[in-house]
């Protein structure tokens, strides 16, 4: 190879050596979020989801998981299939399933959480199963369609993170107006 050509390789190759900077804040549908700075940005694994970040717990295997949908007006269904949808995620502790809508900074967001156990993949897909989990998402109200942000994760982690995420969701809508 001439050197000529081995410099081309180079610089070519450059940009997939570096690293970019995680983003400190992230478009979901016509919301725009702000990372917390301890919570990790995750790059998507599946071509449904805009986002995903990672929660830290107590320990590296007490970590939590959040995702963003967003699937434009009309997609996905509503409100109640939605949330009806995560709760049969869970078994073993229908007492704690919770939905309620709210009204954060002006705007309509419906609250979904639980615990149990979580079984985790798609529909008809292989499945995990994992004891001791919670669920807390949120279904955020646009004339442009519902965006989604769901954490799951070990029981303790998700439910430490709940007023942090309830002042995460607040950095996106008020953004908005």
């Amino acid at each position: 190879m001439s050197l000529r050509h081995l410099f081309s390789a180079i610089i070519l190759a450059a940009p997939a050596l570096v690293r970019a900077e995680d983003p400190t804040t992230f478009p979901v549908g016509a919301l725009t979020f702000t990372r917390p700075a301890d919570w990790k940005w995750v790059p998507v694994n599946s071509p449904m989801r805009k986002a995903q970040l990672t929660v830290p717990g107590a320990s590296a295997d007490k970590a939590a998981d959040i995702t963003f949908f967003y699937f434009g007006e009309g997609g996905a269904g509503g409100v109640e299939a939605n949330a009806q949808r995560w709760l049969k995620q869970f078994t073993g502790k229908p007492e704690a399933e919770k939905i309620s809508a709210q009204d954060i900074a002006g705007v309509k967001v419906t609250i979904v959480s639980t615990e149990g156990t979580f079984t985790s993949g798609m529909p008809g897909g292989p499945a995990t199963t994992m004891e001791n989990s919670a669920l807390l998402g949120a279904m955020i109200e646009n004339p442009d369609g519902l965006v989604f942000v769901k954490m799951t994760g070990p029981d303790e982690t998700v439910k430490g993170a709940r007023e942090k995420f309830l002042e995460f969701l607040k950095t996106a809508i008020s953004a908005k107006k």
